[in-house]
């Protein structure tokens, strides 16, 4: 059996851990997401300098006219962006920046996966165009979840801890 002291110290030093476990995975994966936003932006600087040079562009070069590919790409960069600000801030409503960021992945990927569905033949080396944005915000939804319900475990252990006291 524990004493009241070190039972509060263990807690503690859970608490402290599940913090840092937390900071780290929410920066792994911002980090993730923000290489995917510099690739996207490269993406675009290449596709308004010289247009439909780049193979997965030039897929829809009959379809599309070049600003909307352009304008689709910042909207996957901007649905990032949101994603890696839902994790990095420290909010109560930091959830919602995540739900967010998965509608506009969402919105993303029915732009994408119509013009595919029009080309002659189903591309599949560029389907990540419609589900790299929707996938990374899914996974940053995915990952709050997780560490939230391990916070809450923390949490409930110190409420056991308070409640054996009370006994």
């Amino acid at each position: 059996m524990f004493d009241t002291t070190e039972q509060e110290e263990l807690v503690r030093s859970l608490e402290k851990n599940q913090a840092q476990q937390s900071r780290l995975w929410r920066g792994v994966f911002a980090a993730i997401l923000c290489c995917y936003s510099g690739f996207l932006i490269y993406s675009i600087y290449k596709q308004a300098l010289s247009p439909w040079e780049l193979r997965y562009h030039a897929y829809f070069m009959d379809e599309v006219d070049s600003w909307i590919v352009i304008s689709a790409d910042w909207a996957a960069v901007v649905a990032c962006s949101i994603a890696i600000a839902g994790l990095l801030i420290d909010s109560k409503y930091h959830r919602r920046w995540l739900w967010y960021s998965c509608f506009g992945g969402l919105s993303v990927a029915v732009f994408w996966l119509y013009h595919m569905l029009r080309l002659p033949r189903f591309r599949w080396d560029v389907v990540w165009l419609p589900l790299g944005p929707l996938c990374g915000a899914g996974i940053c939804l995915y990952v709050d979840h997780l560490l939230d319900e391990s916070s809450e475990e923390v949490r409930k252990l110190r409420g056991y801890m308070y409640s054996y006291k009370a006994m």
